[in-house]
């Protein structure tokens, strides 16, 4: 081994001893000289580069040995620069040499097509390298000599470093790839899933992403192996989600969570996380799994001691696990609440003792900001969460930069979604001290908490200070705080006089940082406010006495001026001439745009000010002979218009005042999200504050309301344009003319005062109720179906006990007991093999949860025992009236993965109370409530049993439902008379009378509900004739 690797040792001992560039690059050119000249046709120059290596390497000689080959490439990939001798024997020469020149820096053009010959070799040596250390177990069971542990990285290598996701040659390896994935050997499978995930590529991604899923679910894999699928198809799935059947792959993908190998879980959970984001609905199971294996994690110190990294058992994968769980609304399933509050709980106490180990706390805090960010989001109002806040206090002050800096993103976090923000701003003087904190980042996230705890009562206050920290801050924070403040500003000012003096003082604070969409922002708010108008064209017009004022300023004060500067030119100090003069003065300092729009203020005043007309005409004139054409053509147009005679209307149309703005989101809040983006996790929630968030959980969900800053016309409102398209200059078109254009009301909106609006906002289409005990429409669940599935069912909603389903693997038991409105119900799952069942799960799906609840009183174990049963608790509640039974969920792993789903015999008559009635009482209160629609009646064949009746099952199936069965009421014996009572927690009480008469002439049975509720009466006779009908008595015998 030690001459094969001679001439790389003395090529790379040559290129360190290169004292200059020069010398490296001299010698790296004459080694690849050498090595371009063992293969016809090899040149640099060489037209159609990727097409003439192909061809080239196809004539390589063919007297060249699988060792020279592979050294060769690794002389091109290595990019030897120096080479201490000619490669005479098979010794000299090594692949390693090209990747190690390719590493350096230097352009390789040769070596690719050798690259993917190597990955097609069966030998492990041409495959992959390594370098000399001490061998794996892995690795002595895959190579064939010590020689192959210790070569270098030949083909794979050379493809992941000299090759790129769009390269031609990719192509070439697809099928070697595959075949690898395919391999037994899991060294071959590492190798490439390594390939895949480096270079990646729409094709190798569509072509091989089957087969990474098949590495990653096999029960055969190695637990090395699952880890590198996992990330491999996580890799894949960032760069190509198009090519991965995400929603397909959820059930299978989620269950190796439960894996029992930890680093199987960690990774699992990775890709998991990225699939949930985009499919939630697909992988709501994981819900279910996280908090098992939290539970397992925190509350049961279920873990090997290997994964214990400084007290703390594998952070990573809590931290993992937590955050998955905040991409859900809180679940309704009050045993899954229980769990993770004390999950939660167990986190919060381990953080209140002081850690000195610096990596123990590192990575006590890691879990412990993730959970307080889980409680935020299932209920800030709850205790943990108030504990949370004490701690975060002690954080921002902490000396850590890492500390301060996530206690400050937490603290936005409760901000964002917390309906009091008192307990946080007790800390407003901590927070405003951030500002000025060494590190950037602490101060943005400092910035962040200001905007999101910003409100009426201390809007003066916060926005002051972010004003005055304003003039010293970095100019890469400028942006962004100008933007929070002109938001907050308009949010939560107490008075429009307050909003136009700060903003104009933003302005001229700001200056380039500042954009177009603040003085857009300010003109259709003074645009829309009467009241405000005079104040601010004389507050603009005293900025602009400024020696120096930013070009902003001044197209708010020309904007402004031309609109309402007559309003304040009968007033001392603004006489048009001064106003003329004062923004001529600026004019010439200005960019052509600013000039266009003065010459429409000019053209504005020719119409009210004629006294300053001439000097106007003489303005347009001059500008007339201007180079920009923009300019001219708007002076030549202006100019024709100003001198048309005086009795001429033409100009009296044209300058007419701008009429409102219609209300539309403030293109700030839009422009701020934009900047603020989202990283490849994405956020829960949004900087902003609750409203904020509600406001964006709105969308999402497809629910248009109005928004939370003021819509230019004094009102909390907001409106679309009419494409529904944003646009930063949406704030100055004219007026809304679409047919949705409606009225609505003016108020009082963040403390500001009504304001008057000719063209009032246009709102949505008001909601459509939705009646009661509509159910929300979803994905129709598939039943599990066989021969016997059915018959189990029925027989069950009238019996207390019996099977509910049963195969090869699995078998339930059924058992049950009801009282009032409350049931519970106890399943015994039974393992019939010999191995366990693993990544076991149960879940239940109500059609309605506001009309019943039916939820585990623990939650159910992630491994049933090979020929035993575990046995599971459910509470049910009946709340209203139901007519779709639950639905069980459950699947495992058995080998390959099982899914089962089952009704629940969970029906309405389970929740009857029989009432005993003598004869003239049953009659009174059948005749009282009377014919249809409370009366639902049904004929339907039924079987007789040696030809006759069989009165016993039938009087069995109506004392099954709840029903007192009365003997005395019908004279016919083969006749079944019953009344019950349903009770629900939210609905009261309904009484249900039934009468069952059989024909055994006709072989027909006629049965007769009446109750109080109509839909009670339907479903108790479909209940009724399922087990009586003929297909019933068939199927029992």
């Amino acid at each position: 081994m030690a001459s094969n690797m001679r001439g790389l040792t003395q090529f790379i001992a040559d290129i360190r001893a290169a004292r200059v560039r020069e010398l490296e690059e001299k010698r790296i050119n004459k080694e690849m000289a050498n090595i371009r000249k063992k293969f016809k046709g090899m040149g640099e120059g060489t037209p159609c580069y990727r097409a003439c290596i192909i061809a080239d390497w196809r004539r390589i000689d063919a007297s060249l040995t699988s060792t020279q080959r592979k050294k060769y490439v690794a002389k091109v990939k290595l990019g030897i620069p120096i080479s201490l001798k000619r490669y005479h024997s098979d010794a000299s020469f090594s692949p390693a040499q090209i990747i190690f020149t390719y590493i350096l820096g230097y352009k390789v053009d040769i070596g690719h097509m050798e690259a993917v010959n190597l990955i097609s070799s069966s030998k492990y040596s041409e495959k992959q390298i390594v370098r000399r250390q001490q061998p794996s177990l892995c690795l002595q069971r895959a190579a064939k000599s010590r020689d192959d542990m210790f070569d270098f990285i030949q083909g794979y290598l050379a493809v992941t470093l000299l090759m790129h996701e769009n390269s031609d040659f990719l192509r070439l390896v697809v099928n070697s790839i595959r075949k690898d994935l395919e391999s037994h050997s899991e060294i071959n499978n590492c190798l490439a899933l390594h390939a895949i995930a480096n270079v990646g590529g729409d094709e190798i991604a569509e072509a091989l992403a089957p087969d990474v899923h098949r590495l990653l679910i096999s029960p055969t894999s190695q637990t090395f192996v699952k880890k590198k699928a996992a990330l491999t198809l996580l890799r894949l799935y960032r760069k190509q989600p198009q090519v991965i059947p995400a929603e397909e792959w959820a059930l299978r993908i989620v269950s190796i969570m439960e894996d029992p190998d930890l680093g199987v879980a960690v990774c699992v959970t990775s890709l998991v996380l990225a699939l949930a984001q985009d499919h939630l609905d697909a992988y709501a199971i994981c819900y279910h799994k996280a908090v098992g294996r939290l539970q397992k994690l925190i509350i049961d110190h279920e873990y090997p001691p290997e994964y214990i990294y400084y007290k703390v058992p594998t952070p990573w994968l809590q931290v993992k696990l937590l955050r998955l769980l905040q991409y859900y609304p809180p679940s309704d399933d009050p045993t899954l609440r229980d769990a993770l509050d004390r999950i939660l709980q167990a986190i919060l106490n381990a953080s209140s003792e002081p850690i000195k180990n610096v990596q123990h706390n590192n990575a006590q805090n890691a879990i412990l900001f993730e959970a307080i960010g889980l409680a935020i989001h299932l209920d800030p109002r709850s205790s943990l969460v108030t504990s949370a806040t004490t701690l975060l206090a002690h954080f921002i002050l902490s000396k850590e930069t890492n500390v301060r800096y996530l206690g400050l993103d937490t603290l936005a976090h409760l901000a964002a979604r917390a309906d009091s923000l008192e307990q946080i701003k007790k800390q407003q003087k901590t927070i405003l001290l951030s500002l000025r904190d060494k590190d950037i980042s602490v101060r943005r996230r400092a910035l962040d908490l200001l905007y999101s705890m910003c409100d009426v009562d201390n809007a003066e206050l916060i926005v002051g200070e972010l004003l005055r920290y304003l003039k010293v801050a970095d100019y890469g924070l400028r942006e962004e705080m100008v933007l929070k403040i002109a938001i907050s500003t308009e949010k939560f000012a107490t008075s429009y006089k307050w909003y136009v003096d700060t903003i104009l003082q933003l302005i001229s604070t700001a200056g380039d940082h500042v954009g177009d969409e603040v003085w857009y922002r300010v003109v259709q708010i003074v645009t829309n406010t009467e009241d405000l108008q005079e104040y601010a064209a004389k507050v603009t017009f005293e900025h602009l006495k400024n020696p120096t004022c930013h070009e902003s300023l001044i197209k708010i004060g020309g904007y402004i001026l031309g609109e309402y500067g007559h309003v304040i030119a009968d007033a001392p100090g603004y006489s048009p001439t001064e106003q003329f003069q004062l923004l001529q003065s600026k004019a010439n300092f200005c960019s052509a745009p600013t000039r266009a729009l003065l010459l429409s203020t000019y053209l504005k005043w020719v119409n009210v000010f004629p006294e300053v007309k001439q000097h106007l005409l003489l303005v347009f004139d001059r500008y007339s002979h201007v180079l920009d054409s923009e300019l001219q053509q708007r002076a030549c147009e202006y100019l024709a218009i100003a001198s048309r005679p005086e009795e001429d209307e033409l100009l009296t149309n044209i300058c007419e005042e701008m009429p409102p703005f219609p209300a539309r989101e403030s293109s700030l809040l839009a422009r701020l999200n934009k900047k603020q983006g989202d990283t490849e996790d994405k956020r829960t929630w949004i900087v902003g504050g609750k409203e904020a968030n509600d406001e964006r959980e709105l969308k999402r969900s497809g629910t248009v309301r109005k928004g939370g800053v003021l819509d230019g016309n004094g009102t909390d409102g907001k409106a679309q344009t009419p494409n529904g398209v944003d646009s930063i200059l949406g704030d100055l078109q004219g007026l809304d003319l679409s047919s949705s254009a409606a009225t609505a009301d003016n108020g009082v909106t963040n403390g500001l005062p009504n304001a008057k609006s000719v063209m009032p906002p246009t709102t949505s289409p008001s909601p459509v109720a939705i009646p009661p005990g509509a159910q929300a429409s979803k994905a129709a669940v598939q039943l599990t179906v066989t021969p016997n599935t059915e018959r189990w069912y029925e027989r069950l909603t009238y019996m207390s006990e019996s099977l509910l389903y049963e195969d090869l693997q699995l078998q339930i038991g059924y058992k049950s007991e009801f009282h009032g409105h409350l049931g519970r119900l106890a399943l015994y799952f039974g393992n019939k093999l010999s191995t366990p069942l693993t990544s076991f799960s149960a879940t239940i799906e109500v059609a309605d949860p506001e009309t019943l609840s039916v939820s585990f009183a623990k939650m159910p174990p992630s491994t049933v025992t090979p020929r035993l049963q575990t046995q599971q608790i459910i509470n049910v509640e009946c709340k209203n009236i139901f007519t779709t039974p639950p639905i069980l969920k459950i699947s495992y792993l058995a080998g390959s993965l099982q899914t089962i789903n089952l009704r629940l015999p969970v029906v309405l008559t389970k929740f009857f109370e029989p009432v005993k009635l003598a004869a003239p009482e049953f009659f009174e209160r059948w005749k009282l409530i009377g014919g249809p629609p409370r009366e639902a009646q049904l004929v339907f064949p039924i079987g007789l049993v040696n030809g006759a009746v069989d009165v016993e099952r039938q009087r069995k199936i109506v004392e099954g439902n709840k029903l007192y069965l009365l003997t005395d009421v019908d004279p016919n014996q083969t006749n079944s008379v019953g009344a019950g009572v349903l009770h629900m927690s939210a609905a009261g009480k309904v009484g249900c009378l039934v009468r069952v008469e059989p024909s055994m002439a006709a072989k027909l049975c006629r049965v007769t509900v009446r109750s109080t509720s109509e839909v009670v009466a339907s479903e108790i006779l479909q209940l009724l004739r399922k087990p009586l009908g003929l297909d019933a008595i068939s199927a029992s015998k």
